[in-house]
């Protein structure tokens, strides 16, 4: 099994394009490695919305017979894996709903650390949920009469929401992109012609062929209508700066500009800093593909220890297949990456992750290796070691499941069959960044979360509610039972 961090989600939207459904349909596709379990396209034709959404991959989704369907000039979309909220197409995005205010539509990446409190108190007054994705709690809350028009009903909405959150959402005659005050979550504002574009990503600008313009601000609100754009700034006072650097080590695509720096770049860095934090006499460096390419190589120029790409990606393997585990041990691992033996055989090979969460993928790519006839198998993260669980959208399993977290260096080293082990120092990933450490959220490593979180009032409330649907079947239950004696 897989055990690299799940990717949350990604989210597109354009406005004023007459091809806006198919261009969110390349808009997602580009953002795809950031949710592989749905996706959902809603565009806006002459004040109708128009929605498709399904489970799976993009490609498999949106067949042309169901994008020549999504007429309009207004689109927004979403790519998910479920941080909160299970694996259904109920809770696939955007999710719409037709209120006092019109339709809306909303697609979101990140996760509300106070969902279960606002879900509770809306519940209680009469607000009935169909999904259990906490992105349903934000549209209940602009659902809501407001006094002083719907601008200042976005901007209580969101200062009501705790945690990571940035939204691209669809009126009958806007498209809003919103981005929580923290800056958790990326993203970014784009020009096609005269079309306005929001993307998770730049990359999704490089397929349609926009134009950047620029990062939304943490804490903006940026309104696009016939009349152009504006830009709101929902809080009075600056937050403190949380962007996830999560995305600068694994999950942002290489090709992707954040905050002014590729993400490529970065990663190259990350890997000629851990060569001057890690000098280990080997070989050859070898990448785990794809995640770790680019770390391998900055360790590589940086220690002028030879490249080889000795791991060989199968490009085609789907989501799901036969899995012969009495026939074929690591089977779910070794199908997605063949070793090409030849290039280790002999050799002490230093080979580069960006993270290790578990340690099981790790520990078998080590023995492949041994197994090829390695001398020497020296194991080098590009990020340092995960010590807490994420709270803010990211699939960090509990503390209790993080490897870091509850062993020593050197019983991971021994588990993991390597040689040595060392990580990138935080100082030293920051560093790779080219900015202040007061820039990024790094709780999964030090523990420090910028918003606070609960998990013991977040409990009751489940458990509240838990009890409250059991009490619900017991009575309904009953009732059914009387009904059949009578």
């Amino acid at each position: 099994m897989q055990h690299y961090p799940k990717h949350y989600c990604g989210v597109f939207g354009i406005f004023g394009h007459p091809d806006a459904g198919m261009l969110t349909y390349y808009g997602l596709y580009a953002l795809q490695h950031r949710g592989q379990e749905s996706a959902g396209i809603v565009t806006c034709d002459k004040g109708q919305f128009l929605t498709h959404k399904g489970m799976g991959l993009v490609p498999q989704i949106f067949t042309g017979a169901v994008l020549e369907g999504l007429t309009g000039n207004t689109a927004v979309g979403h790519t998910r894996y479920s941080t909160t909220g299970s694996s259904h197409l109920k809770n696939a995005q955007p999710l719409t709903v037709d209120c006092a205010r019109g339709q809306i539509a909303i697609a979101h990446n990140g996760n509300l650390t106070n969902a279960s409190q606002l879900r509770e108190e809306l519940e209680s007054h009469g607000s009935i949920f169909q999904t259990t994705v906490d992105s349903e709690i934000i549209l209940h809350l602009m659902a809501q009469p407001a006094l002083g028009g719907s601008e200042n009903n976005l901007i209580q909405t969101v200062r009501r929401i705790e945690g990571a959150y940035s939204l691209a959402i669809m009126t009958e005659t806007e498209l809003i992109g919103i981005r929580d005050p923290h800056g958790f979550r990326p993203l970014s504002l784009g020009r096609l012609g005269d079309a306005w574009v929001l993307a998770s990503e730049t990359c999704a600008f490089d397929l349609i062929q926009a134009k950047f313009v620029r990062d939304v601000e943490p804490g903006e609100i940026v309104i696009i209508s016939k009349d152009g754009l504006r830009s709101v700034q929902a809080f009075p006072e600056q937050a403190r700066r949380a962007f996830c650097i999560f995305e600068y080590v694994y999950f942002a695509r290489p090709d992707s500009t954040i905050a002014n720096r590729n993400v490529y770049k970065v990663r190259v860095e990350m890997g000629r800093q851990l060569a001057r934090e890690h000098r280990i006499e080997a070989d050859i460096v070898v990448p785990v593909p794809d995640s770790g390419n680019s770390a391998a190589l900055g360790y590589s120029l940086e220690s002028g220890i030879p490249f080889e790409m000795a791991f060989v990606r199968n490009h085609y393997v789907g989501r799901s297949f036969l899995q012969p585990s009495q026939l074929i041990r690591d089977f779910n691992v070794r199908v997605k990456l063949n070793l090409i033996g030849e290039l280790v055989k002999g050799k002490r090979v230093i080979i580069v992750d960006d993270s290790i969460v578990r340690g099981t993928t790790c520990k078998t790519r080590v023995n492949s290796l041994k197994e090829a006839g390695a001398k020497e198998v020296h194991v080098l993260v590009s990020c340092p070691p995960h010590m807490n669980p994420c709270v803010y959208g990211i699939d960090f399993p509990d503390r209790s499941k993080l490897m870091a977290a509850n062993y020593s260096m050197a019983d991971i080293r021994q588990y993991l069959n390597a040689d040595s082990l060392h990580y990138l120092s935080q100082d030293g990933m920051v560093k790779a960044t080219g900015l202040p450490k007061t820039s990024f959220c790094m709780a999964c490593y030090d523990g420090n979360y910028p918003v606070p979180y609960d998990p013991k009032l977040e409990k009751n409330i489940m458990e509240r509610r838990r009890a409250r649907v059991e009490s619900l079947g017991e009575a309904l239950a009953k009732e059914e039972m009387q009904t059949r004696l009578l």
